[in-house]
């Protein structure tokens, strides 16, 4: 359409001319026949040349003004093109690129640059500048004032200037004078009543260059561009908003794909959103039931009669239910144990959109707790729970300072002549039993037992304490105690009492036995004075060695006794028996 608008202009400012041109040639034709028409008796009317060549000057103007139209038309259907191209592309850059070169052309200016306000700092900063060559123009090159693109940024209106260097308005800027700037047009880019940025030509040669007509072109551009930058700002937004949208969408599956529980999302209508390869794996979902949209109890094996009403009810109350275990049976894997997590599933304006499910595959873990129990009756529990690696294993001891009790019980081998095995089991059990509480009450490891005696350690590697003698008398008291509260609930012929020694002193505690059977227990002889004071102690006496009394001394009550002989020292060994400790 552009180029038919042209050719119409260009042939009228053609048919024009001829006019002109026939005016001339008639008017000259009749200056040459006057003569000859007045002798034939023929008279031209007064003043015919004249308004011939009237006409002739009148066609000259009419054509001279054709002509600027034409070049007005053909400016504005140019940036009319230029528009129309900014509003169909959001490559902003490029866009600018060929808009700034079409001023340039349009207005004769040498170079044009697009400056934008930054958000954050307010300031305005170069986006796009051009020279006549529709060359690019580096930092360098900003020879531009300043003071007047910040005057047409602060107050939202043009400035034209046609000598920037005569101009009183700019008599203080010292750009102008530097640069020699002489013609310059700035405006600005406005958007609902904001200044967004401004354009800036300029030319330094030619003073006068710039016109009204040229400011009310660039000012038309400029409320198009406005507008076509906003837009392309918003379009980058959004796309960098979806990218990170995007980019968190895939690192949350990655994370879900990665972690050891599996994650299950459904909607208000119990649909799956969502399912991570863990939990197909531990609930046994094959690849055809992995279609998002089919329901929880489509795709999901039958759990347990409660799973549907746990999702109903998180669901409705939009309160979360933690740590719920389930023991199923899987086609292919058999007996399972679940652990489940159930939480409202909510959207950025908190909104519950449906239930998300975090389950955990307990079955390996309970079937090796199942044989950790056991072990853990047959072993100290500090040593099961204290194994971490199988470094922990290997034969060798650690020396340090503990205190250790002996407990046996008096009279056995009289008592046991008299009872079945099975009564004889069951009352030594018993025994056994309000010993081993008393020990652990004090957080003792007991070493082991010895058909009818107990030994118990304290301040082992497994469990430090600084204590330690303080926690093996407390023991002593307690095991003894306890038993003569038993005694007032059971039979005569079924009341056994215990000789007890404790002493505290340095050992060597650790693995010993061989590669295939270990055992964790004390060595030295200190464990051997604690056991002959327990050999010498009276039935429901508790004896305490001179090196334990003297860390506790400030506890208990005691009586001193003679010194005693032992088996294996040449010395006296002092001791003390235990009245009561606080």
């Amino acid at each position: 359409m552009a180029q038919t608008g042209e050719s119409e202009g260009t042939g009228l400012k053609s048919e024009l001319e001829y006019i002109r041109r026939l005016t001339v040639d008639l008017r000259n034709v009749l200056r040459q026949q006057r003569e000859l028409l007045q002798d034939q008796g023929f008279r031209l009317p007064p003043g015919t040349t004249t308004t011939l060549n009237d006409i002739s000057k009148r066609l000259e103007v009419a054509g001279n003004r054709v002509g600027a139209m034409e070049h007005d038309i053909g400016q504005y259907r140019a940036l009319a093109d230029v528009a129309a191209l900014i509003n169909s592309s959001l490559d902003l850059t490029q866009v600018l690129n060929e808009t700034m070169d079409t001023i340039v052309r349009l207005s004769g200016a040498e170079r044009g640059y697009l400056m934008l306000r930054n958000e954050e700092t307010g300031k305005m900063e170069f986006r796009i500048a051009r020279n006549v060559d529709r060359q690019t123009l580096d930092s360098s090159e900003f020879e531009i004032s300043r003071s007047i693109v910040q005057r047409v940024a602060n107050s939202g209106e043009p400035v034209l200037t046609t000598n920037a260097q005569e101009d009183t308005r700019f008599q203080h800027a010292e750009s102008i004078v530097s640069y020699s700037l002489r013609s310059i047009l700035c405006v600005p880019l406005v958007l609902r009543g904001v200044v967004t940025g401004v354009i800036y030509t300029d030319n330094k040669i030619h003073a006068g260059l710039f016109t009204e007509q040229t400011l009310d072109l660039l000012m038309a551009f400029a409320n198009q561009a406005a507008v076509a930058i906003d837009n392309a700002r918003l379009f980058t937004q959004l796309r960098e908003t979806l990218d990170e949208i995007t980019e968190m969408k895939n690192l949350q599956d990655n994370i879900f794909a990665s972690i050891a529980s599996g994650v299950i999302t459904s909607d208000l209508g119990d649909q799956i959103t969502y399912i991570n390869r863990r939990a197909q794996q531990i609930l046994d979902i094959g690849e055809g039931a992995l279609e998002y949209g089919g329901g929880l109890n489509d795709v999901l094996p039958p759990i347990d009669t409660r799973f549907n009403s746990l999702v109903e009810q998180v669901r409705d109350s939009d309160q979360p239910l933690i740590g719920i275990e389930f023991d199923t049976e899987l086609e292919r894997r058999g007996k399972v144990a679940l652990s489940m997590n159930f939480s409202p599933l909510k959207d950025a304006h908190n909104h519950t959109q449906g239930v998300a499910i975090v389950l955990d595959d307990l079955t390996e873990a309970k079937r090796r707790e199942a044989q950790i129990a056991g072990v853990r009756r047959y072993l100290p529990v500090e040593v099961v729970d204290g194994i971490r690696s199988a470094d922990e294993l290997k034969l060798g001891g650690t020396r340090r300072v503990i205190s250790i009790v002996f407990g046996d019980i008096r009279g056995f081998s009289t008592f046991s002549e008299h009872l079945d095995p099975e009564k004889l089991v069951e009352i030594i059990n018993t025994y056994m039993t309000i010993a081993s509480d008393a020990i652990h009450q004090q957080q003792g490891v007991i070493d082991k037992f010895l058909g009818d005696a107990v030994m118990a350690l304290y301040n082992t590697p497994l469990r430090p304490q600084a204590d330690h003698a303080l926690r093996a008398v407390r023991s002593a008291a307690l095991m003894r105690a306890d038993m003569l509260a038993y005694h007032q609930g059971v039979p005569p012929d079924e009341r056994l009492t215990f000789g007890i020694g404790v002493h505290t002193g340095e050992s060597v505690v650790g693995n010993v036995g061989s590669p295939e059977r270990l055992d964790y227990t004390a060595m030295g002889d200190s464990v051997n004075l604690a056991k002959r004071l327990q050999e010498v102690a009276a039935p429901m006496q508790i004896l305490l060695s001179d090196a334990t009394y003297q860390l506790v001394k400030d506890y208990v009550d005691v009586n001193e006794l003679e010194p005693i002989q032992v088996k294996g020292r040449t010395q006296l060994v002092k001791i003390y028996e235990l009245n009561d400790v606080g």
